[in-house]
């Protein structure tokens, strides 16, 4: 039996799961991540590194965050506490999607994941305060190879439900798109 049904979204490559739950009267049970099954939605690298991010304020926005190749990542985004808007953007050079983003609402309600690919940027805004959102990445970050676009860039002209509260001041200072951004290539 699948644990995951798993919804191909407008951009190519980026996919929703939908965990299924096993439980009784004393809870439940929700894998959260498995080889096999995701591997069919594309995920065919090691999980190489999990992070655990925490957003205090609702309203703040976290991202757009990217890894250059030989770098670039994909990323499981499934949010445990709280719900917050989960933003990907396709980077790809030569995409029919190219500088298009998709949005997802993630919550601990409603257990959902996005499956980001190589190639996209990502970013979120916290629905809720005090947030907690947990990241499976197919490469460990190399700060050499971060790459970032302004959540404010009118270029992208992300649709952010809320004000935005806060950013980090590292968020703020990420460029605006210019027509030299060709977009990335493997």
């Amino acid at each position: 039996m699948s644990r995951f049904t798993v919804i191909d979204l407008p951009l190519a490559g980026l996919k929703l799961v939908e965990r299924q739950n096993l439980g009784d009267s004393r809870g439940f049970l929700s894998r959260m991540f498995c080889a096999d099954e995701l591997g069919a939605a594309g995920w065919l690298k090691p999980v190489a590194q999990i992070n655990l991010t925490m957003t205090a304020k609702k309203g703040a926005v976290r991202g757009m965050h990217f890894q250059h190749p030989p770098h670039a990542e994909m990323k499981l985004v499934s949010c445990v506490r709280g719900a917050v808007l989960d933003v990907a953007v396709d980077l790809r050079a030569g995409s029919a999607t190219f500088l298009k983003w998709h949005a997802q609402e993630l919550s601990a309600e409603n257990r959902r994941a996005l499956l980001i690919p190589e190639g996209f940027a990502h970013g979120f805004q916290a629905l809720t305060s005090d947030c907690e959102l947990l990241y499976l990445h197919s490469m460990p970050y190399i700060a050499g190879s971060e790459g970032a676009l302004h959540a404010k860039d009118p270029a992208l002209d992300i649709a952010w439900p809320l004000e935005i509260t806060e950013m980090s001041e590292r968020d703020q200072k990420h460029p605006y798109l210019t027509d030299q951004f060709a977009g990335l290539t493997p």
